[in-house]
């Protein structure tokens, strides 16, 4: 959005039912959420950071949405979080993106990691790990991105992560690629999945690091000239015998691979920026409608059938999308049932599909002039069609695995087609 003015609703729809916290945590990111808007055009025009927002998200606490509350943070869970982020989405996507993934990283080395099984010794490194890294987050204002994608089956859990870690005194040598880094050369530190090199290793074997930004041996290279989140300058990292201190591991070795089957909510917390820019397209097409966009005629089209079924329409996906999200993540924890990992697959379908068909349905009701770059509807749009392919849970994958998993009980072997 870029005009206050447009807001319909609460982000949650019915905020009565948040806690007061979690209110207060969006009500902060509502307030910066004009300053973002402002300055979306620019960061989507030159595919640059948005550095500034995020400044202003540690001045207002946001950064350290996740971390412990004793040490500064907010503590909030998988809900909060995702509360703030499609708030944030409302005014500027690539920041709502990014901060879903620095605050992805407090919530796998902090609540999901407080649920999984730890010796008392690694229990003990693991924590002392966290505070530090914590710390800086909440004093400095450190932004944290996710380093994972490859182009490979490693992506969607199929496979070993090509990029590897040789275990040396004192730490990991790691040596690999990756591509579509979100915030490349831009956060504090990324958080890398890569495998401990071994052999015959297999995802069980992966590791997540904590890789500084400046660390000797760490390249960023290509150009990032994307159809959309183009704020996110998610360009290829390079890791030449790159070390990582022991002490700079998120989570014990082997535990990732625990954590990410346990806990399959946390694939789903890309999605909330895409419901923020849902509901901004629809807010905007309202205020379109009954001409009350700042800097336009005050021309009413609202009194049109078709204008009305559009918005109609809108809605009606938009709520679908909202409860679905919002339900799955309220109750999100590890260990969910089948059908709750059903419901996780088929509210991250929801979202992001429904995204991208809100938007293009909310720039063919605007008409002509939303296709204008003055206007934010074109690149809402162009933000919205991103999270259908982003992985682990592109679209593709969610229908893939929600028909199977609807169909066959775990240990069940698929019937071979015959001819």
């Amino acid at each position: 959005m870029d005009d206050a003015s447009c807001i319909q609703a609460h982000i949650a729809g019915d905020a009565s039912r948040l806690s007061a916290a979690q209110r207060a945590w969006v009500a902060h990111a509502a307030e910066l959420g004009p300053r973002f808007a402002a300055r979306a055009p620019e960061h989507d025009a030159g595919a640059s950071f948005p550095r500034r927002n995020f400044e202003e998200l540690h001045q207002a606490g946001l950064l350290a949405l996740a971390a412990a509350p004793e040490r500064g943070g907010q503590g909030a869970d998988l809900l909060g979080c995702a509360l703030v982020a499609a708030e944030l989405g409302r005014w500027c996507g690539a920041t709502a993106l990014c901060f879903s993934l620095h605050v992805s990283t407090t919530l796998w080395s902090g609540l999901v990691a407080a649920s999984l099984e730890m010796t008392p010794q690694q229990r003990a490194a693991h924590e002392a790990a966290r505070a530090r890294h914590e710390a800086g987050i909440v004093r400095d204002g450190q932004v944290w991105a996710q380093t994972f994608s490859e182009g490979s089956a490693a992506d969607a859990g199929k496979a070993p992560w090509a990029t590897v870690a040789r275990r040396v005194d004192g730490g990991y040598l790691v040596n690999g690629r990756k591509v579509f880094a979100s915030m490349a050369g831009e956060a504090d530190f990324h958080g890398l999945l890569c495998t401990l090199q071994r052999p015959a290793a297999t995802q069980a074997d992966t590791l997540f690091l904590a890789v500084p930004r400046d660390a000797e041996g760490l390249r960023v290279s290509g150009e990032w000239n994307p159809l959309g989140m183009r704020g996110t300058v998610s360009r290829t990292l390079e890791f030449h015998d790159v070390f990582v201190p022991e002490g700079d591991r998120l989570l014990p070795e082997g535990m990732y691979a625990q954590a990410a089957a346990r806990w399959p909510a946390m694939f789903l917390m890309t999605s909330p920026a895409y419901l923020g820019i849902a509901q901004a397209a629809h807010d905007f097409t309202v205020c379109f409608l009954r001409g009350e966009v700042a800097g336009l005629p005050p021309v009413q089209r609202r009194m049109y059938p078709t204008k009305q079924f559009a918005v109609a329409q809108m809605r009606l996906k938009l709520e679908q999308m909202r409860a679905l999200l919002f339900d799955a993540l309220a109750g999100a924890g590890p260990d969910p049932d089948r059908h709750a990992r059903l419901r996780l697959l088929a509210a991250q379908h929801t979202v992001v599909e429904q995204a991208a068909e809100i938007c293009q349905l909310a720039l063919r009701t605007c008409g002509g002039q939303a296709l204008t770059k003055n206007l934010p509807l074109e690149r809402l749009l162009r933000d919205a069609r991103c999270g259908a392919v982003m992985l682990p849970w592109t679209a593709e994958l969610c229908l893939d695995q929600l028909g199977r998993d609807s169909l066959y009980w775990a240990g069940e072997d698929e019937e071979r087609i015959e001819a």
